[in-house]
């Protein structure tokens, strides 16, 4: 069965796969950059499409074999976590996941002002591209290394969407967190979110909390920018201008819309984003 850590693009998905490989695919609880984050794989890719019949040159044509992946994934009873940034919904008439195949999940939700700093970095566009990419609800993701395969093909829909579907769903229960709390009491929120899926997978070992210790401090934004700076890190981008690695970890909790943006475009983004920034407590 499925555990699914999911997030819109930049809204803090890698900081949680990086904590919980950390505490449950390692004895020490300490982070080893690609070789712990490979414990917890996306879905979809390529990979788990194998020996379906779907176009890859057609977006979205693979969503029609998103359940019997996961049935083919299950076939040997084990507990899975999946990295995703699909949103919770039905593409045509494809639910993206159902019952049978997912436990639970885990939904992590970032302020939108700054995720659109984030995102027009990562993805080499301007703020203004960001925000209307934020709000297109048709929106997708793939490899866009890529060219011509649409394999893992991911439909984001928009930032409210996204996150709404997770929150709001009753399909599987859902421990909803934001970016901000877990940067602010990291230790506490992770030990919920331990607590959340030792529940899910019926654990009864307990709390180790010396190994959470190790995992929170080893997955510290100063350590994961280190780990990239000296061993590479594989979802960091090439610029499309030199072709020079874009760091991945690059401002994380230095990252201030109020510093990013003039008065103008804070009012303006401030408006678009008022009832979500009320739901979400970031007024």
């Amino acid at each position: 069965m499925i555990i699914w850590l999911s997030s819109y693009p930049k809204n803090g998905n890698t900081w949680i796969r990086s904590l919980i490989s950390a505490y449950y695919y390692s004895n020490d609880g300490l982070f080893l950059g690609d070789q712990s984050l490979r414990n917890i794989e996306q879905f979809p890719t390529k990979k788990n499409l194998e020996g379906f019949n779907f176009d890859p040159n057609q977006p979205g044509d693979s969503a029609r074999f998103w359940i019997p992946a996961q049935e083919k994934i299950n076939m040997d009873k084990k507990v899975r976590f999946f990295k995703t940034h699909n949103a919770l919904v039905k593409l045509g008439q494809n639910d993206f996941t159902n019952v049978k195949n997912s436990l639970g999940g885990i939904y992590i939700v970032r302020d939108p002002r700054n995720v659109i700093d984030s995102m027009a970095r990562h993805f080499q566009i301007k703020h203004s591209e960001a925000l209307i990419a934020m709000q297109d609800e048709k929106n997708f993701t793939y490899d866009f290394k890529k060219k011509n395969d649409y394999s893992d093909y991911q439909f984001i829909s928009s930032w409210e969407k996204n996150y709404q579907s997770w929150k709001y769903n009753k399909l599987i229960p859902v421990k909803f967190i934001k970016y901000e709390d877990l940067l602010k009491e990291t230790f506490f929120v992770f030990k919920e979110i331990i607590d959340f899926i030792d529940k899910l997978i019926n654990n009864k070992n307990g709390f180790n909390r010396e190994k959470a210790k190790r995992a929170v401090k080893s997955t510290s934004f100063e350590n994961l920018k280190k780990i990239e700076e000296s061993k590479g890190f594989s979802e960091s981008i090439n610029a499309r201008k030199d072709n020079k690695k874009i760091p991945f970890f690059h401002l994380g909790p230095k990252n201030e819309w109020r510093k990013n943006f003039d008065e103008a475009y804070i009012k303006k983004i401030n408006h678009i984003f008022e009832k979500n920034l009320s739901e979400l407590n970031y007024l």
